[in-house]
């Protein structure tokens, strides 16, 4: 089910004709779509310019543009600071983000105007306030909240706008997460072999992609670079947001006791689907490691990492039940090199390689993926893989606002 919210003229009712030219946008070929998110670790807004041909298995993407509009220090402070707002403090972050938003989908918009091209379509995540899984309702029901109003993005840039992807999945009962890994299987998915697709954001996911979409599962292992970046952020109060390059863990001790009783949290008992966030794996499990560390920020960073890699390969080795050819990285962890140093080594002998290795850019992919699920919504096309979210099926995903 859509949800579609029209802009009104003064004088009369425009949505059958904006219905008419949103559906007219399957006959264009190519289609060029912005992709907009803020991910977990919450540094910008993400956009994406995709060139897109087909549907579903016919599907060919491909990315023109990708940059990172970085959120002022006031806002990326009252974004991080969500899980405890108020309703209120909510509201006004909801209207505040999409002002932000539109402001980064008119950026590219621009853009690709100075070189000729036309934008379609914007499929925009926004920024994921809360998210509890299913595992922490007594009712086993996920609830999820994003916001960034899309309807303020529509206005400001007069394109239609998908967005709110997660919900319908949790009203089919799933967790509403992770969403790539049906982009994962369209662009990623090679004959013969089975390939797992890791995207190390503030939490790291894995997408199982196999020949076949209805084998095709996800989860989310657990953190990636959430604990490292506040590390950071309390030692250099402020001045530094993440370990660039890996250099500070590279200088530091690790304790492998640590590590060990670490590895023991409940979340990474359960079994998939399942997904975390910063409700699990932010200031509650970080600040009392930081009170233990005092002094020994580096050898906690180099802890760190080394934890993350195991917790990521040992989800793989006892969730993944298929031989698994490659592991193909995204996100900012793919551009630490330390910690692909630790993947590789905890997950050898399998191939650990960046996602630029195939021509993605690492960063971008998730931008990417709420292009090509805008299309999907386009063409009235399933956006979740029930194998990866533990929804009762296939499900159109998304709200439009024309």
């Amino acid at each position: 089910m859509v949800m579609i919210c029209a802009r009104r003229s003064g004088r009369h009712d425009v949505s059958d004709d904006a219905l008419t030219r949103f559906l007219a946008l399957r006959t264009v070929s190519p289609r060029r779509v912005v992709g907009l998110i803020s991910g977990t670790s919450a540094d910008g807004i993400d956009v994406a310019l995709v060139e897109l041909e087909g549907a579903g298995e016919t599907t060919r993407a491909r990315m023109l543009d990708f940059r990172t509009r970085p959120y002022d220090p006031d806002l990326r402070a009252r974004v991080l600071a969500l899980k405890d707002a108020r309703a209120d403090e909510l509201l006004r972050c909801h209207v505040q983000l999409g002002e932000a938003f539109a402001q980064a989908a008119l950026e590219m918009i621009e853009a690709a105007r100075r070189n000729g091209l036309f934008v379609h379509l914007i499929g925009s995540h926004g920024q994921t306030a809360r998210h509890h899984p299913r595992a922490d309702d007594p009712s086993g029901r996920a609830a999820t909240l994003q916001i960034g109003e899309p309807a303020i993005i529509a206005e400001r840039t007069g394109l239609p706008v998908v967005a709110d992807f997660r919900p319908r999945d949790i009203a089919a009962g799933g967790e509403g997460a992770p969403l790539v890994p049906l982009v994962d299987w369209l662009l990623f998915r090679r004959a013969g072999s089975t390939r797992a697709c890791l995207n190390m954001g503030g939490i790291s996911n894995v997408t199982v992609v196999t020949e076949r979409v209805d084998a095709v599962r996800a989860f989310d292992l657990g953190p990636a670079n959430m604990p490292l970046d506040l590390v950071v952020q309390h030692w250099t109060r402020g001045a530094e947001t993440f370990d660039r390059d890996g250099r500070s863990a590279l200088t530091g001790r690790v304790d492998q006791g640590l590590v060990g009783e670490l590895l023991r949290h409940p979340y990474f008992e359960l079994p998939p689907p399942k997904s975390t966030g910063r409700e699990a794996f932010g200031d509650i499990f970080v600040q009392p490691l930081l009170a233990r560390y005092v002094g020994r920020e580096a050898d906690l960073l180099a802890t760190l990492t080394r934890f993350v890699a195991a917790s990521v390969a040992g989800g793989i080795r006892r969730w993944v039940r298929e031989p698994v050819a490659e592991v193909l990285v995204s996100g900012g962890g793919a551009r630490n090199p330390t910690l692909m140093t630790e993947l590789g080594a905890a997950l050898a002998p399998v191939p650990v390689r960046s996602l630029a290795e195939v021509g993605l850019d690492p960063d971008a992919k998730e931008a990417v993926a709420f292009a090509v699920l805008a299309n999907e919504t386009l063409f009235g096309r399933a956006g979740n893989v029930p194998g990866a979210t533990g929804a009762a099926g296939p499900r159109i995903l998304g709200k439009i606002v024309l």
